[in-house]
């Protein structure tokens, strides 16, 4: 019960600071820390989408971040050729990564383990390498987007604060989605899959089924991160899809709980504030931020959320 207190204590601090902290930074005009809270809560959103396939149900795909170049030139792509819609965008956004998910799981599915993880990658990195060869959206240099989708009026893109908690909302949005699945008569089925896939499928269940709709799922909401970080950087590229992005989402989901609800969420904001903080020290971040996570994942089973529950209960 303790336990349980304290990571709810965490969460509704961490979410209250989210909702909070832009009104703190429109008041002091500090454009940064709205900056950095928009790529972070875009990030959160496509490292839960990862959680519900890796954490809840035990596929761990290292391809993910191809959902989030294929949602993010869905809408640089449709802004080139003059439809400005986001009411369009979005919807091919999340249609585009759902067909790929669909394709990619439906081949992946196939295998399990060692052999899972390299065909995700191994069409991840076929997304990063044609998008590289699209001469006319910029190819290696990627696409740059003029124009913020437009929404008639109903929210303006272009404002800061308005963008940012539209992201906010889709974060939120996401988070109860997943939430609403887990606890569904389907998310118990996939939680059992991952813990026994032969005895699910004995007593009758279609284990390729259910997981290829979780696999099909977990690829939308990741292409809504990307059409949200498209319209953030006004820029989309081919590198948003390098199996590198599909390790940090791995990393973030990891360091906050694989396997909880709020643990990417507190994996994201916690990894890229590192990055931020080590980066401006010095320009060999990386090799202080290694070992720091090495630590953690070596001492901290259960990522964050789960040290909170052991120091509450030592």
């Amino acid at each position: 019960m303790k336990a349980f207190t304290v990571s709810k204590v965490v969460t509704v601090l961490l979410l209250t600071g989210l909702v909070l902290l832009p009104l703190y930074s429109q008041a002091s005009g500090n454009i940064f820390i709205l900056t950095l809270l928009t790529r972070i809560v875009i990030l959160a959103l496509a490292a839960a989408s990862l959680n519900l396939i890796m954490g809840f149900g035990g596929m761990m795909s290292f391809g993910h971040a191809a959902y989030l170049g294929i949602g993010g030139y869905a809408v640089g792509m449709l802004a080139q050729e003059g439809v400005g819609s986001g009411f369009i965008q979005f919807p091919v956004a999340l249609a585009a990564s759902a067909l790929y998910a669909l394709v990619i799981g439906a081949l992946s599915l196939r295998t399990r383990g060692v052999y899972f993880i390299m065909i995700t990658l191994a069409f991840a990195q076929m997304a990063y390498y044609v998008a590289s060869g699209l001469a006319r959206y910029g190819g290696d240099d990627g696409l740059t987007v003029y124009k913020r989708s437009d929404f008639s009026g109903l929210i303006n893109l272009s404002n800061r604060t308005q963008f940012y908690y539209l992201c906010l909302a889709c974060l939120f949005g996401v988070v109860f989605l997943i939430w609403r699945i887990v606890n569904s008569r389907f998310g118990l089925v996939l939680q059992g899959l991952r813990s026994n896939e032969q005895r699910m499928q004995a007593i009758g269940f279609p284990s390729k089924r259910y997981q290829l709709v979780c696999f099909v799922i977990s690829g939308m909401m990741c292409g809504l991160a990307g059409a949200l970080l498209a319209n953030n950087t006004d820029f989309v590229s081919p590198a948003a899809m390098y199996w590198t992005r599909s390790g940090d989402l791995m990393v973030m989901v990891i360091l906050g709980g694989m396997g909880t609800l709020f643990g990417p969420v507190i994996g994201a904001v916690v990894y890229l504030l590192l990055e931020e903080f080590l980066s401006q020290l010095t320009e060999y971040w990386a090799l202080i931020m290694g070992p720091l996570l090495l630590l953690i994942v070596l001492f901290g089973r259960g990522g964050i959320m789960g040290l909170l529950g052991r120091l509450n209960r030592g």
